[in-house]
Order: structure tokens, then C-alpha cells, then sequence
């Protein structure tokens, strides 16, 4: 990927914020790479190379920044560059896809050859596919040196290393130190962690974005979709139910008045698969957003300009399991959102699993119990008494027994295209409902149910054709003009108008 330099020299020069996680500075005389941001005194411009991601500062020799914590910035976005197929392969590596598997295994989800992934990473991200992911685990892994108390096994398993000697040696080798020598330097600075008592059973973790994020406007949109005895969500927090390294967990997130940041605490049955929780709640949150490209883009257009400046920081919903997801939305087809999570709240009383947590839910949480059933489990269950149309439960049961078998893969290993396609082949499911699984779950910012008759009516009434003509302009944000046209349209209306009898919005 090809970055201008004057530009980035700009950028650190002023520590624009905008720009923090965009690219890395290689500063040649100390042989360190830090965020935009970085405190310390501006080197001069000779002296700096600039990397599009931090793997690619580390590819190249550099050491991660003590000050600036490359490991605390909200991540480059998963569009950079041109690629979809990188895009996909980043979505993945986020996900795991390389910590028990290799590249070719990787390329092969993707469907093209491990030499051509190989060119396309080197050529968007400036590193190959392993070193993302080593550096992934690595950032990780000082993240939670700085900001909890865990002991060193934990940090290293929770950082998806496969052992302690490897954790131990991937630190020294990039650090230059041993991590507990990083944990108290961390101490010395102020930081300290997040579970100051090792024996107090929640971790906290910060989780970093790009300013503006308007939280009332996704907690209000994952507060009216909540479902009941799984998930809450306020103007304080979002909390949930999870299933989590072979046991049951509770997480809650809230905002951090004043801060760029949003921050996690997690009641899990282990620390085991910590790495993965937190990126299911970047993207539950869409934290790798980068909002003032996409306002830029879809501002551009009059229909969308006044929405964008009503909604500063838009971001789209995602969903911490792409199953559930899916199976709400189908719930959802052709009923309110009231009514979509009043089924959803039956399904789950009659089929999911009771809560199991030692000591319980923490404060705050009382009220969740449940956690969502598995594919294996609907795919098996008697759907007949939900109060559903024996259509939608038949659609819910194929659904189930097509994930279980390993049919559709709800993860980023396909793009929108296809994707939608394999959706729309399970009975019961259509364009909307598959459009709308890939843009929360899936993280497809092009994704766009065409069919909604609330975007429709947010735009006047125009017939479905005209909007998929209009949304052209829209790309390669789609997904982000659906949101806005379904929250402005959400907070301009009154109650009663709010619940639209096609399925908008129910998902």
C-alpha cells in the first residue's frame, strides 16, 4: 500500500488523532515504530519510514513504541487497501484463523493459492499473513501486560500463544525485554492492571476507537433487538450471555466519558481464548471503523449529507455470534422488532442453556440467565410451538443443520457475493435476510438489504430498483447509509411508527 509520506509526516507532526492506526512511524535512529500520536518529540523527516501496519513496521526490524503503546491504537481498518480478499483474510486472522492453522490452510478458505495471498498482503499490509497474525498476538499480549493482573501463563494462552517458552521468546525477541520486566514498567508509568486482585474473577480490558462513535445510537439499536435473558443494553452498558472456551461467560461493555475508548469486563471460565472475545467485541461495536472517510463519502451525497451531520461517528452493529445473528433476523422476517424479540426470548427460554457461572452474574447482569442455543441443538429441536409459521421454524431447523454441517460458514472466508448466494439457498431464507446477516455478522460495509421497505420509506418510497440504483454512490459504504437511513429514520419517528410490519430493522 502506498502511503504519502508528506502527509503522514503532517499527521505526526500534529498528532492528529484521525489518523492514529492508519500507518506506523519506523524512526531509523532508534529503531522503534510508533503511532501518529506518540508523545515524544517529532523526529525529524529524514529519519522516519512509514509502514501501513504495525506487522510491516515489525517485518522490517522496528520495535513497538513504550510510550505511545501501538498495542492501545484502534487497529487498521479491515478495508485497507484495494483487496476484498485481504479484507476477508484480515476479518479471519482477527478471528483465529491462523493460530492452530497455517497459510496454506488460510488461503484455502479464501479459495486462491497461498503465493497469490502471500503477494496481495505484501502489497496492501507490507507483510505476509503470519507475521499479522504473530504481530496480532503479540500487541495482544503487551495489551494485557499493561492492563491486568494476569500471570504470565494466562497472558500468554489468553494472547493465543501455544506456549509460555514461545510467549516468553516472541516478547524478548521484539521487546527487547522480558514481560515481567514490561508489566513493571507499565507500573512505573501509572498504568497498573485492570484486576489489580488476582483473586476478583473479572478481567477489564480498554478497547480503542476512532472518535466520534455515538454509543446512545447503538445501544439504542442493540437495546430494542436486545433478547431477553441473554442481552441488555442502555445508555450505561451492554451486557450479554456467551459461550466461551467450553463454558459460559458474561461480558459488559460501557463508554469512557472523555475517552476514545470503549471498556470491556468479561466473567469468563477461563482466560483461554481472551484474544478472541475481544475482537468479537470490537466487532459486536465496529471499533475499526474509520468514520471520517466514511462521512466524507456518503456526506457527499444530498440525500445522505444531512443524515451523516445528524449522526456524526455512525457505526454499524455487528453481532458477537454470526448463528444468533441469523437466526434473529429470520425471526424477524415480515414482524415488528418488538414482536422479533418477543420470539426470540420464547426460542431461548424453550432451547437454550440455563446460565452456569461460578459466583454467578456480576452487577448489573442479574438479569441474564441464558445463553443462546447451538447450531447442533436447533438443528435437532421441535420449532412447531414457538408461534412462528411452520415456514419460518422450517427455515431456522435448515439454517441450524446447514452451520452444524459445515454447509454455510457464517465468517469472512467468502465474499458478499457469494455469501449471500449460499444464504439464499437455505429454505426460508431471502435477499433481505442475507443481506442483512452478512452486514452485522459477517462485517460486509457493502452489504445492503435493497429490499427494506423501511430504507424505501426513509427515502421517499421509492421502489426497491430505484434505491439499488441510488446506493451505487454509495459504495463501498452501503452498509453504512442503511444504518443511517434506519437511525435517522428510528429517532425522527414516533413509537407506534417505529415498528414497520416487513421485517426492517427486526433482524
Amino acid at each position: 500500500m502506498r502511503l504519502d509520506e508528506d502527509a503522514c509526516y503532517r499527521a505526526i507532526e500534529t498528532r492528529d488523532l484521525r489518523f492514529d492506526g492508519r500507518f506506523f512511524t519506523g524512526v531509523q535512529s532508534t529503531g522503534i515504530y510508533c503511532r501518529p500520536i506518540c508523545p515524544a518529540r517529532t523526529p525529524k523527516r529524514e529519519r522516519c519510514v512509514f509502514f501501513p501496519s504495525a506487522a510491516a513496521a515489525q517485518e522490517a526490524g522496528y520495535r513497538p513504541c513504550l510510550r505511545c503503546r501501538p498495542e492501545a491504537s484502534p487497529g487498521t481498518p479491515a478495508w485497507l487497501g484495494t483487496s476484498a480478499v485481504v479484507s476477508r483474510a484480515l476479518r479471519l486472522i482477527a478471528e483465529g484463523a491462523l493460530d492452530d492453522a497455517d497459510a496454506p490452510e488460510l488461503a484455502a478458505r479464501l479459495g486462491v493459492g497461498e503465493r497469490h495471498l502471500r503477494r496481495l498482503f505484501l502489497r496492501h499490509i507490507g507483510a505476509s499473513p503470519l507475521a499479522v497474525a504473530q504481530t496480532r498476538r503479540l500487541l495482544f499480549a503487551k495489551k494485557l501486560l499493561d492492563e491486568t493482573a494476569l500471570s504470565m501463563t494466562e497472558v500468554a494462552l489468553s494472547s493465543g500463544f501455544s506456549s509460555v517458552r514461545r510467549f516468553n521468546d516472541a516478547i524478548r525477541a521484539t521487546y527487547a525485554r522480558t514481560p515481567r520486566e514490561l508489566r513493571q514498567a507499565a507500573s512505573r508509568r501509572g498504568g497498573g492492571a485492570a484486576r489489580a486482585d488476582t483473586s476478583a474473577p473479572d478481567i477489564a480490558l480498554r478497547l480503542p476507537f476512532r472518535p466520534p462513535l455515538d454509543w446512545d445510537a447503538l445501544a439504542g439499536f442493540l437495546g430494542a433487538r436486545a433478547i431477553p435473558g441473554v442481552e441488555s443494553a442502555g445508555p450505561g452498558a451492554y451486557r450479554r450471555t456467551a459461550r466461551v472456551a467450553g463454558g459460559h461467560g458474561v461480558v459488559e461493555v460501557r463508554p469512557v466519558p472523555g475517552e476514545a475508548c470503549l471498556l470491556a469486563r468479561l466473567r469468563l471460565p477461563g482466560t483461554e481464548g481472551l484474544i478472541h472475545c475481544a475482537e468479537r467485541l470490537r466487532r459486536l461495536f465496529d471499533l475499526g471503523a474509520d468514520p471520517d472517510a466514511i462521512a466524507a463519502h456518503l456526506g457527499a451525497d444530498p440525500q445522505l449529507a444531512p443524515r451523516v451531520a445528524a449522526l456524526p461517528g455512525v457505526r454499524v452493529p455487528g453481532a458477537w455470534d454470526g448463528f444468533e445473528l441469523a437466526v434473529r433476523a429470520i425471526l424477524g422476517q415480515q414482524v415488528s422488532v418488538r414482536a422479533a424479540t418477543q420470539l426470540s426470548g420464547r426460542l431461548v427460554e424453550r432451547h437454550g442453556e440455563p446460565l452456569s457461572l461460578p459466583g454467578g452474574p456480576p452487577e448489573g447482569a442479574e438479569g441474564l440467565r441464558l445463553v443462546f442455543p447451538t447450531p447442533e441443538a436447533l438443528a435437532a429441536a421441535d420449532l412447531s410451538d414457538l408461534g412462528v409459521p411452520r415456514a419460518r421454524a422450517a427455515a431456522i431447523t435448515s439454517l441450524a443443520a446447514h452451520v452444524a454441517r459445515g454447509e454455510v460458514a457464517l465468517d469472512a472466508s467468502r465474499g458478499l457475493e457469494e455469501t449471500v448466494r449460499a444464504l439464499c439457498r437455505v429454505p426460508g431464507v431471502g435477499e433481505w435476510t442475507a443481506q442483512y446477516v452478512a452486514m452485522r455478522a459477517l462485517r460486509e460495509p457493502d452489504a445492503f438489504p435493497a429490499t427494506d421497505l423501511g430504507l424505501r420509506r426513509a427515502l421517499g418510497g421509492v421502489s426497491g430498483a430505484d434505491l439499488l440504483a441510488m446506493a451505487e454512490a454509495w459504495r463501498p459504504w452501503r452498509a453504512y447509509a442503511a444504518m443511517l437511513l434506519w437511525m435517522a429514520d428510528a429517532r425522527g419517528a414516533r413509537p407506534a411508527e417505529r415498528e414497520v410490519s416487513n421485517g426492517s430493522l427486526a433482524g
